[in-house]
């Protein structure tokens, strides 16, 4: 009876290790699943294959330009959307928020649509910020970022930030530091032409 025991203890042991080392090969998603990031060697350009990709849902807080009203992801059925974190402090945010815009502007007829997701800011900073730049695409205003908990383990200080989610709303691409128009637009163009 001992023996059997510890045969069994052994198995058990063995099924333990077996199993443990399966998901060490997992990536930053589950297949078909939700998104939960992780930076796989502290990379700031990260792009996940389409049978990778990782849905986003929930993801919505008030309006910026329109208190009172929500806005989110879902609003955006069937199209691109490239999230942009973003706050008036931020000096790459202030540079870059031109090249979102023409990215917008160039990409909206492929169905691709711009949100930014203003963090640590005033109101009436980031609404200056929106208006003084022309910037057309919406914002959420989320001076807390809760909604960037619907970004399983982002982290929320890193600021700016730009995810590019499918037309599923799948994370195509994660990018941890400030975009140029000619860095981000062939990337999302990419994934517009994407079947």
């Amino acid at each position: 009876m001992k023996r059997l025991l510890v045969r069994l203890g052994l198995v058990a042991a063995a099924l333990t290790l077996v199993g443990g080392c399966a998901t060490q090969g997992q990536d930053a998603v589950a297949t078909g699943g939700e998104f939960t990031f992780v930076s796989p060697g502290g990379q700031t350009r990260i792009f996940y294959p389409q049978q990778d990709r990782g849905r986003v849902s929930g993801l919505a807080g008030e309006n910026l330009l329109e208190p009172g009203k929500q806005i989110g992801v879902d609003d955006f059925p069937g199209k691109v959307v490239v999230l942009n974190i973003w706050g008036s402090w931020c000096g790459p945010c202030r540079s870059e928020a031109d090249d979102l815009q023409a990215v917008q502007d160039k990409t909206a007829a492929q169905g691709v649509q711009v949100l930014g997701i203003n963090v640590r800011d005033s109101r009436s900073a980031a609404s200056d910020f929106h208006r003084d730049r022309g910037l057309t695409y919406p914002s959420i205003f989320d001076p807390a970022g809760r909604s960037l908990l619907a970004l399983r383990q982002f982290p929320r200080s890193t600021v700016p930030a730009t995810i590019i989610l499918d037309r599923q709303h799948r994370v195509a691409a994660v990018f941890l530091t400030e975009m140029l128009e000619s860095e981000l637009l062939p990337e999302v163009q990419k994934i517009a032409a994407e079947q």
